[in-house]
């Protein structure tokens, strides 16, 4: 593949972006529902493909708007771009005690893996029920509601390898699918629910959906308040070498270290069970990529007296990523393969929908001590496709911080992406369903939850 294709295959994401971006800013529907613009510029770039215009149109060989080579350039991003944005989790974050973690947001963690390992119980029950006896579907079926909810585009993208080596190729067009449902229905929801809340007194901060400002439904910064939103800091003197450049080489540390955890898994495994069973040859870079990333930021903050790794420039790093994974992933989705199993996906689509409401609404305000709506809300966008949209739901119901909400949430990553959403059970879950069984892990699903559901009934609502 020329160095052309490649350059050019960023730039026209870049384009895609933009344009996206422009589409939200002079669509007032689209902000009120705060979509983001990544998703615009992904469902763009999948109506000019080969999968919609393409069937119509031959510009190139594979239809639409983009040769087949530059198609083939964006199905490889989001397998390289995720363990990026794993690895960025971390960096340039000062790791707190486990003790502080769980005193600021254990109520949040709790909530997070119930909605997580709830969401493998409901996949399971359905691959159990329906999908396997009825159409034959692959065992992993069961995992793809937390995958693709949970962990959103990037952990679904980035797990195609894993899928095509247990034999369940269409696994990730129906993650990518399911998560792009995930992050639409998730904002909208998220929208629904803050003018609910708002309205019949659930939230403590927000008094009136018309709170939210007209600057935080566009996107936008105005002029005079960007000096009070800076995209990071400068830690090493340009012309020695640019701190971006700095930042990237770090995350770029952080996976080669996971790659090398991984590969000295991969190992003992096959030393010890090899012959028996294998389950981490089939594990994805990214989870160990953010285990990489846990160790440098312990080495450099024990080592190195300076500071020199900047939490906003990683934040720009890894949100660039983002982007670019999600527009890459939604314009490489496979249209024919969601027609396939059409009944499946929309099942899997209203099943995964329904826990998270339903356990948001009845779940969340028995096992938060203070500020359920404020503190479940921020769960609840991130359990519908993006840390992303549950941040933006926090700000949203309460701008200026006032509750522990924010603050629980960013802790609580250290516990809930190292398992769940994209972590370790998560990448682990297909190759586990395969090696031991749907029924297997069902009941390894559920016992965890009950696990999670009876520590948040019986210890935090003491805490009221």
């Amino acid at each position: 593949m020329s160095p052309e294709v490649v350059g050019f295959s960023f730039i026209i994401l870049g384009i895609l972006l933009i344009i996206g971006k422009w589409i939200r800013v002079f669509t007032p529907f689209l902000q009120t529902i705060f979509i983001p613009s990544s998703i615009i510029a992904g469902l763009l770039g999948l109506l000019l493909g080969p999968e919609v215009l393409g069937r119509f149109f031959h510009l190139f060989d594979e239809g639409g708007l983009f040769p087949e080579a530059m198609v083939s350039v964006w199905e490889t991003l989001p397998e390289l771009l995720i363990s990026v944005i794993f690895a960025s989790l971390f960096l340039g974050k000062t790791i707190p005690s486990l003790k502080k973690i769980w005193r600021i947001s254990g109520p949040q963690i709790t909530f997070a893996h119930i909605l997580s390992w709830g969401q493998y119980v409901v996949g399971s029950l359905l691959a159990l029920l329906l999908f396997i006896p009825l159409l034959g579907m692959n065992p992993a079926v069961g995992a793809l509601l937390e995958i693709s909810f949970v962990g959103g585009h990037g952990t679904a993208a980035g797990l195609s390898g894993t899928f095509s080596a247990v034999g369940f190729e269409e696994g990730r067009d129906l993650a990518v699918g399911l998560a792009t449902i995930g992050v639409l229905s998730g904002v909208v929801l998220g929208m629904i629910l803050l003018n609910w809340g708002a309205r019949n007194g659930k939230t403590e901060v927000l008094q009136s959906p018309d709170d939210i400002s007209t600057e935080q439904r566009k996107g936008l910064i105005k002029q005079e308040n960007q000096e009070d939103a800076p995209a990071g800091h400068q830690t090493t003197r340009p012309e020695v070498i640019e701190s971006f450049t700095v930042h990237f080489a770090y995350i770029g540390i952080a996976i080669a270290v996971g790659y090398v955890i991984l590969q000295g898994l991969i190992f003992i495994e096959e030393l010890l069970w090899g012959d028996t069973i294998e389950l981490l040859v089939h594990l994805p870079l990214f989870p160990l990529a953010m285990v990489g990333a846990v160790i440098v930021q312990l080495i450099v903050s024990k080592f190195v007296k300076r500071s020199i790794l900047d939490r906003g420039l990683i934040n720009r790093i890894q949100g660039l990523a983002l982007d670019l994974l999600i527009v890459a992933a939604i314009a490489t989705l496979s249209l024919s393969v969601l027609g396939d199993y059409l009944l499946p996906f929309l099942i899997m689509s209203v099943a995964a929908i329904a826990w998270n409401v339903v356990a948001f609404l009845f779940i969340a305000p028995r096992i938060m001590p203070d500020y359920w709506f404020e503190r479940a809300i921020g769960d609840l966008g991130q359990a519908m496709g993006m840390s992303a949209a549950g941040l933006l739901l926090i700000k949203l119901a309460d701008a200026h911080d006032e509750t522990p909400a924010k603050e629980g949430f960013s802790y609580k990553q250290l516990l809930l992406d190292i398992f769940v959403g994209g972590g370790i059970v998560t990448a682990a879950s297909v190759p586990l369903i395969v090696a031991f069984g749907p029924v297997a892990f069902l009941c390894f699903a559920a016992v965890i939850m009950a696990g999670w559901l009876a520590l948040g009934l019986f210890h935090f609502r003491k805490m009221e």
